[in-house]
């Protein structure tokens, strides 16, 4: 198998998120070869996770990452941790019958479990705030939408989880552009590029080697081996292999990279807001989303920046125009912020399966890849790093949340941007766009 890496220039400007991380942990390039039990491609969450809980059993692990850990999405997300799946209990058990979708509404139940438990019991110097989500209703349909799914999760034991009328929204958002909304209390947020380093200090410790600036460009496999050769020349020969690279470096697989769109997810923040306003945007510490197709994303960071985030232009950014749309949408939904300088505008690649779910593969023995986020990596991407290191230890399918499917590649795949476009065109006249 030959790479094919999804390049990209860093950013015009440097992210929230790698202004105010602590610094990054040593992790040198590969320079020379060497083997190991299970060697893991790409330091974002998943592949962080992954290591460090195999470390944890005395596994030798090999980490390559193209750039450093957290370089991609899992270092320019919105730091939100959000619990559960695109699909509420209900459907994910109608949709894949009750051992698998129960199985994988179990997993959604407690992916904010695993990123908060990993901070504590780590002692990661990571900014984080567990105060709930609030998902905010902008149509009458929304409202239905997130009273079933406030029902679901109160039926399956979430006491905390209620619903909001307008005039409760309006209090907890600080914005009355919303018709309702619902609370899960068990979300929250955290400084998302922090957090990366923090799981790559924490596998470090627990005995793995990570190596940045270290691009794999083939993998082959040779005589019962894995064999990872990076672009300095240097390999890694390994029993087994987890592929974690998502929106980047998917090309590494034949044919991964065609099962998934990769836009680009656009965020600004601006200064830290007065002590007056900061009381007035999300007063008690909730991160938000709504219910739209292209959902926008708010949150006030821990120097209490706002913080807005959605689509944007599938390409890379060209000006800081192309973060026009979500200045305008702070200037809608809190009138009063209007003002306030924007202080970073950054973006980066995320991976949208068909059916919006994490989709996991095992093409060939040995070989296991993980891609797709939706959303809500943060938890559900540290959350299957765990599972797959099980997986990977014991050989059990049902340490697994959903079984390995096939490669099957997206129809029509060579006109995805032209496909993407459309339907950021199609739900933004469904959703009575903002911008």
């Amino acid at each position: 198998m030959t790479a094919v890496i999804m390049s990209e220039p860093f950013p015009l400007s440097p992210s929230l998120w790698a202004a105010t991380a602590p610094p990054a942990p040593a992790t040198p390039p590969l320079n020379e070869s060497r083997s190991a039990d299970v060697v893991v491609i790409g330091a974002g969450y998943a592949g962080l996770s992954t290591a460090l809980h195999l470390a944890e059993r005395g596994t030798e692990i090999v980490v390559l990452e193209a750039q450093e850990p957290g370089w991609g999405g899992s270092g320019r997300n919105g730091g939100q941790v959000i619990p559960g799946l695109k699909y509420d209990p209900d459907e994910l058990e109608e949709k894949f019958g009750p051992e698998i979708g129960g199985r994988l509404a179990a997993f959604g139940a407690g992916t904010a479990d695993t990123v908060f438990d990993l901070i504590e019991r780590y002692r990661m110097d990571v900014p984080r705030k567990r105060s709930g989500w609030i998902q905010a209703a902008h149509t009458p349909a929304g409202v239905e939408l997130v009273k079933r799914r406030a029902e679901q999760w109160q039926r399956r034991g979430v006491a905390g989880a209620r619903i909001l009328d307008s005039a409760a929204a309006s209090g907890l958002i600080g914005s009355d552009r919303y018709l309702g909304g619902w609370v899960d209390p068990r979300g929250g947020a955290i400084q998302p590029l922090a957090f990366a380093r923090g799981l790559a200090r924490a596998a470090l410790g627990a005995g793995a080697s990570i190596y940045g600036r270290s691009p794999v460009t083939a993998l082959a496999r040779n005589g019962g081996k894995w064999i990872a050769t990076t672009e300095s020349g240097a390999r890694v020969s390994a029993d087994r292999v987890v592929v974690c690279t998502n929106a980047y470096g998917a090309g590494l697989v034949p044919r991964l990279s065609t099962t998934i769109i990769a836009p680009n997810s656009y965020q600004v923040a601006t200064e830290p807001l007065s002590s007056n306003l900061a009381a007035a945007i999300l007063p008690e510490g909730h991160v938000s989303s709504d219910t739209r197709q292209l959902l926008f994303y708010f949150r006030l960071d821990h120097q209490n920046r706002l913080l807005m985030g959605g689509r944007g232009p599938y390409r890379e950014p060209k000006s800081d125009k192309d973060w026009s749309h979500l200045e305008r949408i702070i200037g809608k939904l809190f009138p009063q912020a209007r003002d306030v300088p924007i202080a970073y505008r950054w973006c980066g690649r995320v991976a949208i399966t068909q059916d919006f779910l994490p989709h996991l593969h095992e093409p060939e023995p040995g070989l296991l890849i993980d891609i797709g986020c939706m959303g809500r990596g943060v938890g559900v991407q540290t959350a299957m790093g765990r599972a797959m290191a099980d997986y990977v230890a014991t050989g059990r399918p049902n340490t697994l949340p959903r079984p390995p499917m096939t490669i099957k590649p997206l129809p029509l795949h060579g006109l995805r941007q032209a496909y993407f476009a459309a339907i950021v065109a199609w739900y933004s006249m469904q959703d009575g766009g903002l911008a």
